[in-house]
């Protein structure tokens, strides 16, 4: 009991934190926390991510993602799609977009928007990225968030396959449904992650184990579909498993940029599909800020990765 209140109030301090307009300004002027943002971000402009994502499709595949969540404000949603059409543009500019596609968080395209029709301006907007993904010759996967929007993302997803059959769903193991989710995406583009959400017991699986009895589960499921599992882990022993099952068929393993880069190299090497989740964008700080949240033991991990940049 101790120890969850301990988490608890640890989680709604780093709430908190990324709320306050005066620590983001600390942050954002602190020499301190660059090595931090410079390891997991590729920098706040496009310019830079394209440059980012230049330097890694020289051995890897590569996924963008521009910063931007829980968006409560039209103009803020309708911005966040523009900067998907910019960097789409310049995807195909430089040449990239037959190995670089993007990652969209609904909740940036408007659905945590107030009122009724905040699903259908998600879709509009999440439509009109496809759009200009197919346009450039890339592919767009859709990723999930809190278990509340579960239902919402994946019937988006559904609405968008109908004229893109290639958008890619995001499924969490640490939530108990996700095996039958797994049986209906099963032939599709879908990535399976552990999940950072801290999601309670009556939806999600809460121990590290059970975590990863239901990661393996999930896996075994869309490695017998006909679809392109992309195996989002930095876990040794997950990655393994993933390779035995994944033998003779095609499947991605994806890592966050930052992480392990010395063991994506080694991979991509071995003759793996790898891909690199590379966010971007000035909303760096609450997108820090709120992996931590969302599972205060991120803390740990963000420490151990920069000390082990391996």
């Amino acid at each position: 009991m101790a120890r969850l209140a301990s988490r608890d109030m640890l989680r709604s301090a780093l709430l908190a934190a990324s709320r306050s307009g005066a620590l983001r300004t600390f942050a954002e002027d602190s020499p301190l926390l660059r090595p931090v943002v410079d390891r997991f971000v590729a920098g706040t402009t496009v310019d830079e991510a394209v440059a980012a994502a230049r330097a890694l499709v020289a051995d890897r595949l590569v996924t963008v993602d521009h910063l931007g969540e829980d968006t409560t404000e039209p103009e803020q949603a309708a911005a966040t799609v523009e900067a998907y059409l910019v960097l789409l543009r310049r995807l195909s500019d430089d040449g990239l977009a037959d190995r670089v596609e993007v990652s969209v968080k609904l909740s940036a395209l408007g659905q945590s928007l107030p009122g009724g029709d905040a699903g259908k301006i998600a879709l509009d907007h999440a439509r009109r990225i496809c759009e200009a993904a197919h346009a450039a010759g890339t592919t767009v996967t859709v990723d999930m968030e809190g278990h509340t929007t579960t239902d919402s993302t994946l019937g988006i997803v559904r609405e968008l396959r109908v004229d893109h059959p290639w958008v890619g769903a995001v499924v969490q193991a640490a939530l108990r449904r996700t095996e039958g989710d797994c049986r209906e995406l099963a032939g599709s583009r879908v990535r399976l992650c552990k999940g950072a959400y801290d999601e309670p017991a009556s939806v999600a699986f809460r121990e590290r184990a059970e975590v990863d009895r239901s990661f393996v589960r999930c896996l075994r499921i869309l490695m017998a579909g006909s679809g392109l599992p992309m195996v989002a882990t930095h876990d040794p022993v997950l990655i393994d498993i993933a390779r035995h099952l994944g033998r003779g068929r095609p499947y991605e393993l994806q890592m966050l940029h930052g992480v392990r880069p010395g063991e994506q190299r080694a991979l991509a090497a071995a003759g793996e599909r790898v891909r690199v989740y590379l966010p971007y964008g000035a909303q760096w700080y609450g997108y820090l800020v709120r992996r931590l949240a969302e599972r205060p033991a991120n803390l740990a991990f963000f420490a151990r990765s920069l000390l082990t940049k391996s």
